[in-house]
């Protein structure tokens, strides 16, 4: 109709939620309020509901009460207190005397059992009895069962409705926990378009800043955006949208550089979960932000082997990376922490350098990677798209304080010894090791006795020296 009006979510929610009175009367009338577990084995229907079930239920304990009283009974007859009428599912009913009390017996009890502390006995009257008790039991159960299917089909025959109404319960029930929790921790409404941008002013950690309690969560800013071939021309125009374009261009890769504990990975972590929130109709942690759709979001953290089908930790990053490498797209967000560690420092260099090429130039995808290799920050040079990050530190006195700001730019430092400090690591340990990385790093000898250039600078010349790739980059421009 011409002047129909979209309607909003939540009014379509209500249009889907009905009422069933009658099965709310049905079940109320028929259930108990704490059903047992198993459906066959009785207890499940309401006295009052069935007057079949309440006549075997009367038989059935008016049985057990006259069995009380038949122990009651023989006692008092037989003079043994110790007495017991009992019962087992092998033998039925039956009484037991210790052995103590055996010469008491009388003539017309017949011997069923011997036990180690005494004897088993029945009477004639007390089998007839266990007839008509069983057989209520039995029966009750058996109608407790047919009258429960009963119920069960009333309730079935309006499934459709009831499953509907439960869907629309679940959203809503989503809904309210989002809008609580954006509520209580000031989270913000993300714009979305579809132009592969992804930025973020201070944005926040969803779990780790409930969970820090001597220190505050340092929010960070993230800025990011798609190669531009493979997107699909903006649907609307910046004046239709009214969404402001971030000034400049915004790198495809974020490399980010910086000590271990310093907060790399929880960085790199924040923004896919932030992502992800927004793609679920969230609203997220920050100030304010603009997160475009992604078709996937692909992940490559922490270090796990797979003993089950003989994968090293290697193997099982190399088969990950690989799948990512193979599978992303322009409008997807990769995340990478510490690709080529499980294995030598050449090879793992090597690797990742090829890998942040073949990202840049064949995939596009927005891409964070989080890196001890120092020498990849060469890459800024040569890869347009690609800008160097780095968690800031500040040194006092031998010792490194984290700030957990994400800033521009490379850092050649990565502060081992000093984390190694903060773990507890002994102090004459620390003291070698800075030795050993004095020497490392500034006075290597050549086989002639000559002393070296430092070797990073040596590592650094070479890779300034390498020559493109022979992939050409399919979104330059």
């Amino acid at each position: 109709r011409e002047d129909a009006r979209p309607t909003s979510l939540i009014s379509d929610l209500d249009l889907q939620i009905s009422e069933s009175p009658d099965l709310v009367e049905l079940i109320s009338r028929a259930i108990v309020d704490e059903p047992p577990l198993p459906i066959k084995e009785g207890g499940m229907i309401r006295d009052g509901f069935d007057s079949a079930l309440d006549e075997l239920r009367t038989a059935q304990r008016g049985g057990k009460d006259w069995i009380a009283k038949l122990q009651a009974d023989e006692i008092a007859s037989t003079g043994i207190a110790s007495l017991k009428v009992r019962f087992n599912s092998v033998f039925g009913y039956y009484i037991e005397v210790t052995k103590s009390n055996l010469d008491k017996v009388p003539a017309h009890y017949h011997r069923k059992q011997t036990v180690a502390n005494g004897e088993r006995f029945i009477t004639p009257e007390l089998k007839e009895m266990e007839g008509k008790i069983l057989g209520a039991e039995e029966r009750s159960v058996k109608l407790e069962y047919e009258i429960f299917q009963h119920v069960r089909e009333e309730v079935l025959g309006q499934l459709p409705k009831i499953q509907q109404t439960a869907s629309a319960l679940a959203q809503l029930d989503v809904l309210a926990s989002f809008a609580e929790t954006a509520r209580l921790h000031n989270y913000s409404r993300p714009q979305i378009l579809d132009e592969g941008i992804l930025q973020i002013r201070d944005g926040r950690h969803p779990v780790l800043e409930q969970q820090l309690v001597e220190e505050r969560f340092v929010p960070n800013d993230t800025g990011l955006a798609s190669s531009e071939r493979g997107l699909q021309t903006a649907s609307m125009s910046e004046e239709d949208s009214g969404v402001k374009r971030p000034e400049g261009r915004a790198p495809q890769i974020a490399l980010i550089t910086g000590p271990n504990m310093a907060g790399k990975s929880t960085y790199i972590r924040q923004v896919a979960l932030l992502a992800l929130l927004a793609h679920t109709g969230s609203f997220i942690p920050a100030a304010e932000a603009r997160i475009d759709l992604v078709d996937r979001i692909f992940t490559r953290i922490g270090a796990s082997d797979d003993l089950s089908r003989g994968q090293s930790t290697f193997m099982v990053e190399m088969t990950e990376t690989a799948n990512i490498l193979n599978n992303a797209t322009p409008r997807s967000l990769i995340v990478l922490d510490e690709i080529g560690r499980g294995t030598s420092t050449f090879d793992g260099l090597s690797l990742a350098w090829s890998i942040v090429e073949h990202l840049h130039n064949q995939v596009g995808a927005k891409t964070l990677f989080a890196t001890h290799y120092h020498e990849l920050t060469e890459l800024a040079v040569r890869l347009p798209r690609l800008k160097n990050f780095n968690v800031a530190v500040r040194e006092w006195h031998d010792q490194i304080v984290f700030l957990r700001k994400i800033v521009e730019g490379g850092t050649d430092k990565s502060y081992g010894i000093q984390v190694a400090r903060l773990a507890g690591v002994p102090k004459e340990v620390l003291e070698r090791a800075k030795q050993i990385l004095s020497n490392l790093e500034e006075s290597e000898l050549t086989p002639e006795g000559n002393v070296r250039q430092p070797r990073r600078q040596q590592d650094r010349d070479k890779l300034k020296q390498l020559a493109p790739p022979p992939q050409m980059d399919l979104f330059e421009e």
